[in-house]
């Protein structure tokens, strides 16, 4: 879609030629890295009171994908130490419930 538009208004200046080009690097890049979090985070979500080993497991993997997101600079630092604590108050209480 991105590039339909760029194709339509041909860019003059060069250097305006490469932003475009740089953009559309790193939006792929940031969508690749936004998916993978997801991933990661589906299983923190659904993850079963009963089955804490593997609860415990899922949130270290979601915690090890923001850090590597936060060290690509797709998310800043505060975001992902929120989300990683938000999933750990969500499983404590999954479990502590059960």
């Amino acid at each position: 879609m991105a590039d339909s538009k760029s194709e339509q208004k041909k860019e003059r200046i060069d250097s305006a030629v490469k932003r475009v080009r740089t953009a559309a690097q790193s939006r792929a890049k940031n969508r690749a890295v936004m998916s993978k979090i997801n991933t990661a985070r589906r299983p923190v979500i659904e993850a079963k009171p009963a089955d804490a080993a593997a609860a415990a497991k899922a949130l270290a993997v979601y915690a090890s994908t923001l850090d590597k997101a936060v060290k690509q600079g797709v998310i800043k630092r505060n975001t992902a130490n929120r989300r990683k604590s938000r999933a750990a108050k969500r499983l404590a209480a999954a479990t502590a419930a059960k």
